[in-house]
């Protein structure tokens, strides 16, 4: 189940803010939320996407960006990920990026980015179900072992 949560907007498509040459749209699944970045991430619109993906970093529920639909990203995006990832570190929040080949070139690989870098949607939401499965083992673990 997939419910759209960002503002209603006029245009043809319902639910997404237009930023500028960027169109943001987030949605609740139960892993995450996933707000999905269409189009271009650049000093023009940066501030104003920003603003929007943060609203998103609430209570525990972590926060998948996806960029996989980005067709151009600039340097200024990589700021918007650095605030990012200071709001949902000091907020607690996991969060993941789901990149593409364009942003892993600025990026680096997965395995060798500064940020928690996907390369698919579903991958992200595996790792994030993952991180809360090794979780539950190890308070489990903990539990027995006081028991």
């Amino acid at each position: 189940m997939t419910m759209a949560i960002t503002t209603r907007v006029a245009g043809p498509a319902v639910g997404t803010l237009d930023c500028t040459g960027a169109q943001v749209r987030a949605h609740y699944r139960p892993l995450a939320t996933v707000v999905t970045i269409r189009g271009e991430i650049d000093a023009v619109n940066v501030d104003q996407i920003g603003e929007h993906v943060r609203r998103f970093v609430l209570g525990d529920n972590p926060v998948v960006l996806d960029l996989s639909a980005v067709t151009h990203f600039s340097s200024a995006g990589i700021g918007l990920l650095c605030v990012l990832d200071e709001e949902c570190r000091a907020a607690g929040v996991e969060w993941m990026l789901v990149g593409n080949p364009a942003i892993s070139a600025l990026l680096g690989e997965p395995d060798e980015a500064d940020f928690p870098l996907t390369t698919s949607l579903h991958e992200a939401l595996r790792n994030l179900a993952d991180a809360i499965v090794w979780r539950r083992q190890l308070v489990l673990g903990l539990v027995k072992k006081s028991a």
